[in-house]
């Protein structure tokens, strides 16, 4: 550190170029990173329908529907008008409609009803769509730009072009709420009107860095695109406050600036690379996911704490060694009080505080293991036309999803049968294949290739069922288990299934296996970083206990209050919240360790939250102010819960630092003395 603090403090004008010329081009580069929208492309490459997808698009040239556009008010030959437009847009591959399945040449009276009443109903038709993979933005504005405003459009590529057309724009816009309310924030903490701008431009400068350097992955989920740069400026901001205050310090003892500097340095290095170290390695348990969209968020927060770490210690020296004569020019009164009166009010309350916890934990670690859990993602406002059009279609010709099947091409009668017997499932509303389409007894050469093209492939026949459940839940997974369980009959092993639902299902059992590793992982980690930072056995099982109760309490909230929680969420704040809040309870313990020292114990309870309690409510402020900042901003449900979990979450996390952690410390003094290497506690003397 003396080399790095002399090199930044003698080169600060080349140092602080060579940053801002890194964010200006990384701020170009950012535009070429490629979001991905579909989260089945982070399933796992053994996942049955990764492989099921794989094997039907090496397979199969026509696409299962993914749209449905419901007509109003229309007579079949408008009908057939509308069809024959929709199939002119470049992006759509294949439309399926009434005329596909019955001839109309004959009065559709004479036709089984039920089948009509599935595409042409009370004069509404409804046309089924294949719309390419990654333009689904662009091909659905052409769609609308043919029903118009009279007809309805729905469908997962509605969905993704949705989240298109909204994500690039919900980073931003919460960055414009967070920005100038933790500004605000650290105008009330600090003694200068310059000083939160030099924290913003460090932290800033590695968020750019950060977003450019994504163009080395190829692309990144559009959950890491929303949510990084926000995690990363929240949880680094500590880092630069660390140091600034250091500097702030030593330049009270020295007119140097610049060696004022170089002391801040090494004296607030071992602090932020404790923090970052802890916030770092929960980001890189989320590597170890099998559902990669862990491994795609791990790497991208892991590398932005790392540009922040750096940032912090190269580029706001040397921008502040250029600017400090700013800050001496816009010094003020610290607005923010001083919280003297909290360490005199908290240790009155720390044995309720002990019994409150030890009431709630176990209830609440229950609860949160009983959650009911959603796994899908939608970004569908109920207001929006595409809501609206959604509820609509769904009122008039029922929800539908579609599962697909994929059985060894090799016997018409046995393809027959099962789909006679999957017909009869409950829920399963449609089958469609060669044998229900055309009809067994009918051989392959005397239909058009056009039409088996649809349902055989050289190896496979392919067959659709669209149901009338929910994309997931107890009922959509049911039949999904029952689906393979009766083409299993049939084929065995041989038989692949995909479709929305499958794809969730699928989705449900790896994230679920996922659970216990990744916890496991960002627990043993940051202990480790615990023991080795306060060398001690006990304190650091004082602290995983004190954030990883703030978690069960956190994720306890929708049990008890009835509402499901998206999977996802749960399994990634185990592992934010813990990295990055556990830094509150270093901050307090480290405080309390050095006080204990030198006094009683009332007294150090009294010093430690009397130093500690601004910072840690300072930074609990902008943290949970960036997570509640992505609930509120944010239409995709996951990242907008995840974000509420957060906002939460930090919340309980510096409750339980500020009441339990206290209470706990003092309860356990003895122990923690006996169990920390070379740390001799302050002994009172009895006259």
């Amino acid at each position: 550190m003396n080399r790095i603090s002399l090199g930044v403090t003698r080169h600060k004008t080349t140092v602080t170029l060579i940053f801002i010329l890194a964010a200006i081009l990384s701020a170009i580069l950012q535009f070429g990173v490629r979001a991905n929208y579909n989260m089945v492309d982070y399933l796992p490459e053994d996942a049955q329908s990764t492989r099921a997808l794989k094997v039907m698009d090496a397979e199969f040239a026509q696409a299962v529907p993914n749209a449905r556009v419901m007509l109003r008010d229309v007579t079949i030959q408008q009908a057939l008008e509308y069809k024959r437009q929709l199939k002119s847009i470049d992006g759509v591959s294949d439309v399926l409609w009434l005329d596909d399945v019955i001839d109309l040449r004959t009065p559709v009276e004479m036709a089984d009803p039920d089948t009509v009443d599935d595409y042409y109903s009370n004069g509404s038709a409804l046309i089924s769509l294949s719309v390419a993979e990654g333009r689904e933005l662009e091909v659905t504005e052409a769609i609308y730009g043919v029903i118009g405003e009279d007809h309805a459009l729905s469908g997962n590529a509605l969905d993704t072009a949705v989240m298109q057309q909204l994500a690039s724009h919900e980073t931003t816009n919460a960055m414009l709420i967070l920005v100038p309310v933790v500004l605000l924030i650290l105008v009330l903490s600090t003694g200068s009107w310059a000083e939160p701008l030099l924290f913003i431009a460090s932290i800033g400068v590695s968020v750019l860095i950060s977003m450019g350097t994504n163009l080395f992955l190829g692309e990144i989920s559009f959950i890491t695109r929303t949510i990084s740069p926000i995690l990363q400026l929240a949880v680094s901001l500590d880092y630069a406050i660390f140091l600034l205050h250091s500097f702030d310090d030593y330049r009270k003892q020295t007119d140097d600036v610049e060696q004022a500097m170089q002391l801040a340095i090494r004296r607030a290095f071992p602090a932020i690379a404790a923090s970052a170290a802890t916030t770092l390695f929960g980001f890189i348990a989320l590597v170890f996911m099998n559902f990669e969209i862990g491994a795609d968020l791990g790497i991208n927060l892991a590398k932005g704490i790392v540009l922040s770490f750096v940032s912090v210690l190269l580029f706001l020296p040397a921008l502040t060694l250029s600017c400090y004569k700013l800050i001496d020019k816009t010094r003020h009164r610290r607005i923010m009080p001083e919280f003297k009166t909290v360490g005199r009010i908290i240790p009155r309350i720390r044995i309720p505080a002990l019994i409150l916890v030890a009431l709630l934990i176990v209830p609440c670690f229950l609860a949160q293991r009983s959650n009911s859990f959603t796994y899908g993602y939608s970004a569908l406002s109920p207001d929006s036309r595409s809501g609206l059009d959604t509820d609509a279609i769904n009122a008039e010709f029922g929800q539908s999803t579609a599962i697909v099947l994929l059985v060894p091409n090799d016997s018409p009668a046995i393809e027959e049968m099962l789909c006679s017997e999957l017909g009869q499932l409950e829920h399963v509303t449609e089958v469609v294949s060669y044998t229900t389409m055309v009809g067994a007894s009918i051989p392959q050469s005397y239909i058009d290739s056009a039409i088996t093209s649809r349902f055989y492939s050289e190896n496979y026949c392919r067959i659709i069922l669209y149901t009338d459940t929910a994309e997931e839940g107890g009922e959509a997974f049911g039949l999904v288990q029952s689906v393979q369980a009766k083409a299993a009959e049939y084929y065995g092993d041989a038989v692949y299934s995909c479709g929305r639902s499958v794809n969730l299902y699928d989705m449900k059992n790896v994230v679920t296996k996922d659970n216990k590793l990744v916890s496991f992982i960002a627990v043993t980690a940051i202990f480790m970083v615990l023991l080795l930072t306060f060398k001690s056995i006990s304190l650091p099982i004082l602290l995983v206990l004190t954030i990883e109760t703030a978690i069960w309490i956190n994720l306890s909230s929708p049990y008890f209050s009835g509402n499901p929680l998206c999977y996802i969420g749960y399994l990634i704040i185990n592992t934010v919240q813990l990295g990055a809040t556990v830094d509150y309870a270093i901050l307090l313990s480290d405080h309390y360790i050095a006080n204990r020292k030198t006094m009683p114990v009332m007294d150090t309870l009294k010093a430690t939250l009397s130093e500690t309690f601004g910072s840690i409510l300072v930074s609990a402020l902008i943290l949970s102010l960036a997570g509640f900042c992505l609930w509120l901003t944010s239409s995709n449900s996951i990242v907008s819960e995840l974000g509420l979990l957060l906002g939460r979450g930090t919340i309980l996390s510096m409750l339980m630092v500020v009441c339990f952690l206290p209470a706990a410390l003092a309860l356990f003094d003895k122990v923690i003395e006996k169990t920390t290497l070379r740390t001799v506690f302050f002994k009172e003397t009895s006259l």
